[in-house]
């Protein structure tokens, strides 16, 4: 058995979990509501205060499938509880960032500025402090919406392995190649 599917999903006070019809799972919280469909081979099982999965078979498909919907039903839970949070912070001379309600508008180096709409469903904000790096906050209840808007943006300037500028995660660990070997 899966070692992530086995365990069940414990649902906190103030937070309500249903099955509805095509197996789909809606999680609902104090900060919003979160849907996913489930494959029809997998049962989903809810209780009082935990939710439970189970697979028919040992094959492969099944296996994966398994941990996959509870660590997703499991996200969902902690996003309508707490919500998650992304920051990225932009490296380099003449960078900038500045946001007018969810549109971002990035300066990065190019001969334009980068204008990127955040999706409605996340907050996002920017900071520019004297002798600090710019710094872009996005916070929101759906993690894989945040993760795959937050690699967008990071992949508008990467941060290049000489120098290190670009963008990138806070706390980010960006290995640095040795330049050009000095002439004789």
């Amino acid at each position: 058995m899966s070692r992530i599917g086995r365990k069940a999903v414990t649902v906190p006070n103030g937070v309500t979990v249903t099955l509805g019809t095509d197996n789909v799972i809606v999680v609902k919280g104090p900060k919003g509501e979160l849907q996913q469909a489930v494959d029809r081979d997998i049962t989903v099982e809810v209780k009082d205060d935990a939710v439970s999965f189970a697979r028919p078979t040992d094959q492969i498909r099944h296996r994966a499938l398994h941990g996959l919907y509870r660590a997703l039903v499991a996200n969902m839970v902690k996003g309508v509880t707490q919500g998650y949070k992304k920051n990225l912070e932009l490296i380099g001379v003449g960078f900038k960032a500045s946001n007018q309600g969810n549109v971002l508008d990035l300066s990065l180096g190019y001969s334009h500025n980068i204008v990127f709409e955040v999706p409605k469903e996340l907050k996002v904000a920017t900071a520019q402090e004297k002798g600090q790096n710019p710094t872009i906050l996005l916070e929101g209840i759906d993690r894989q919406l945040l993760g795959q808007v937050a690699a967008k943006i990071r992949s508008l300037r990467k941060p290049e392995p000489y120098k290190g500028k670009g963008v990138r995660y806070v706390g980010e660990i960006v290995r640095k190649k040795a330049g050009k070997a000095a002439g004789k």
